[in-house]
């Protein structure tokens, strides 16, 4: 579990906000044909901060039937409130979901020990294998070297989905990688990077459009072929930069339906992206008419 590349699904809504469902399934099945290694549901490209508790425990319960335990579903279980979070990972755990995904506690500004006792209280009591989730850009606060080294000492903390952008910080991190717990890259701009840290994979935005491509880029790195892994990473450096021309995820959903995917729109308070932004993300989805 963990390796390769696991696709940080978006949630497919009608025109009217409502989820749909029956996208939804689609999306499952298509990543599975497509070689995503395992999905990642109710993050922040699945809009979670937008769904309320039916809604996830639906979309999971969705995502695991649609799956059938073809490749692993890891749920995001994360809050800024410790006993929401541990709500929400119990519910995810019955409805049969593979492992979680726990992002910091953002808003709060805890600290480090607060932030321990967030996570642990989280694995100690749902004995699934749970991923931290760091990324300070979205949160405001960032898990210490020390913290992560504490919390990888749990024994159903298995990872940590790194996506700092600080290849320093990275590197320190990486230092604790063990057959226990595993770094995955956070940021599709840095997966080659990542892994030549140590880095088992990626939890990816642009697996949504490019799954085979992810894919590959992972597995020929992990198969010795770093090559290979480094001219994909190259290759779609631009297409990967111009889904986050603005947050994510507005300019993947507006590639997915450029694409014909279909997924609909955001929830507000996202929306349709600025025209020359949009035209930037026009101009590198072209490299997809020349694979």
């Amino acid at each position: 579990m963990f390796e390769g590349s696991y696709v940080a699904l978006v949630t497919p809504f009608y025109p009217d906000g409502s989820v749909n469902f029956e996208k939804l399934k689609q999306l499952c099945q298509w990543h599975v044909e497509n070689g995503t290694d395992g999905l990642v549901v109710l993050g922040t490209t699945g809009e979670s901060s937008t769904t309320d508790a039916e809604e996830d425990a639906a979309i999971v319960r969705c995502c695991v039937d649609a799956i059938g335990g073809r490749i692993p579903v890891i749920a995001g279980g994360g809050s800024n409130c410790t006993e929401t979070s541990l709500a929400k990972s119990r519910t995810f755990r019955d409805l049969g979901a593979d492992g979680l995904l726990l992002i910091t506690p953002y808003y709060n500004k805890a600290n480090q020990k607060g932030m321990y006792r967030h996570f642990a209280t989280v694995a100690e009591a749902v004995q699934l294998p749970i991923i931290l989730y760091n990324v300070p850009g979205r949160t405001g606060c960032s898990l210490s070297v020390e913290c992560v080294e504490a919390l990888s000492r749990l024994q159903n903390v298995r990872g940590i989905k790194e996506a700092s952008g600080n290849i320093s910080y990275t590197a320190k991190i990486a230092r604790l990688i063990s057959d226990e717990f595993v770094l995955l890259s956070g940021n599709d701009d840095m997966t080659v990077p990542i892994l030549a840290l140590g880095g088992v994979g990626v939890i990816s935005v642009f697996a949504n459009i490019c799954p085979r491509q992810t894919h590959e880029m992972v597995a020929a790195y992990l198969a010795g072929d770093t090559k290979r892994a480094r001219e994909l990473q190259l290759r779609y450096l631009e297409l990967i930069n111009a889904l986050f021309v603005e947050v994510n995820p507005i300019p993947v959903k507006h590639a997915m339906n450029l694409l014909g995917m279909e997924v609909g729109p955001c929830r507000l308070p996202l929306c349709e992206m600025e025209d020359k932004n949009l035209e930037t993300l026009k101009n590198a989805l072209r490299i997809l008419e020349e694979a």
